[in-house]
C-alpha cells in the first residue's frame, strides 16, 4: 500500500521544516501577487503602491515621533478597554458558568447584544461620554465584554463535572470547590479565550478611534485615506497586525510557560 504524504493526514504533526515551509510559501504568493498587481500595472499605484514604497515608507515612520506616538496611544486604547473588559466580563462568566441562577441574570442578555455591531453605539457612546479618552475605550470595551461573558461561561461549563463530584467526595465545600478545583481547571482554557478576545480588541481599534480622535495608529489611517496616501495606509495596517500578533505571541509563551503539561511538557 502506498504510504500517504503526513502533510494530508488528518491532525499528523509534521516536522517543523515542513511547516516553516508553508509559513514562507503563503507569504511569497502573496508577496508575488501583490508585486504583479502593482508593478505590472494591473492597478494604479494611487490605489495599491508597490512592496518598495511601503517599505520606503515604513522606514520613514519608523524614524518618526509622531507615528511612535500614534502607536502608544493605539496599544494604551486597547490595553485599557480589553482590561476593563477582562476585569468586568470574567467574573460573570465565571458566575454564569458556575450558578444557573446567574446564567438566567446574564447569558440572555448578552447573547442579545453581542449581536449588536459595536459600531452602532459609536453615537450613543459619544452623547454619554464625550469625545475625550473615555469614549475611545469604551468602544472597544463594548466589543469585547459581552463576548468574554459568553466564552468565560463555556470555558467554565466545560470543566468536568466528575472533577467538583470527587472534590465533594473529599469533603470539600462549595467555596473550595469553586476555587481549588472549578477555577484552577478553567484557568488554561481561559487565558486562550483572553487571547482571542485579545485580537477583538485590536480590531475594534480603528472603530474607536474614529470618535473625534488626533492621535492612534486609526486615526493615522483614516487620515490617510483623504489623500490618498496608501503606502501610509498600508504601514497603519501592518502596524496594527504586528502589535496583535506580538501580543499574540506573548498570551501563546505565557500558556506555554504557566501549563506546560498541555503542551507535551513537563
Amino acid at each position: 500500500m502506498k504510504k500517504r504524504s503526513p502533510i494530508l493526514n488528518i491532525r499528523t504533526d509534521i516536522s517543523r521544516t515542513t511547516y516553516s515551509f508553508g509559513v514562507a510559501l503563503t507569504f511569497v504568493i502573496v508577496l508575488g501577487l501583490w508585486s504583479a498587481a502593482s508593478w505590472g500595472g494591473l492597478v494604479e499605484e494611487a490605489f495599491l503602491p508597490t512592496p518598495y514604497q511601503v517599505l520606503l515608507q515604513l522606514g520613514n515612520q519608523l524614524v518618526s515621533g509622531d507615528f511612535w506616538h500614534h502607536v502608544g496611544m493605539s496599544v494604551y486604547r486597547v490595553t485599557a478597554g480589553f482590561l476593563l473588559a477582562c476585569l468586568l466580563g470574567i467574573p460573570l462568566g465565571i458566575a454564569a458558568g458556575t450558578f444557573k441562577f446567574a446564567e438566567s441574570l446574564v447569558i440572555p442578555q448578552s447573547e442579545f447584544i453581542r449581536y449588536m455591531p459595536a459600531t452602532a453605539f459609536v453615537p450613543l457612546i459619544m452623547v454619554w461620554a464625550g469625545i475625550g479618552e473615555t469614549a475611545k475605550i469604551l468602544v472597544i470595551f463594548l466589543g469585547c465584554f459581552f463576548q468574554i461573558i459568553l466564552m468565560v461561561a463555556d470555558n467554565v461549563r466545560s470543566v468536568s463535572g466528575d472533577l467538583l463530584q470527587v472534590s465533594y467526595t473529599l469533603g470539600a465545600n462549595r467555596r473550595q470547590a469553586i476555587e481549588r478545583v472549578l477555577l484552577r481547571a478553567v484557568m488554561p482554557d481561559l487565558m486562550n479565550t483572553m487571547r482571542m478576545m485579545l485580537g477583538w480588541a485590536w480590531t475594534y481599534l480603528v472603530v474607536a478611534e474614529l470618535v473625534a480622535a488626533s492621535s492612534g495608529l486609526g486615526f493615522s489611517i483614516m487620515k490617510s485615506q483623504r489623500f490618498l496616501n496608501t503606502d501610509v495606509i498600508f504601514v497603519g495596517i501592518m502596524a496594527i497586525g504586528l502589535l496583535g500578533l506580538l501580543t499574540d505571541r506573548a498570551f501563546a509563551f505565557c500558556h506555554r510557560r504557566f501549563f506546560p503539561w498541555l503542551e507535551g511538557g513537563r
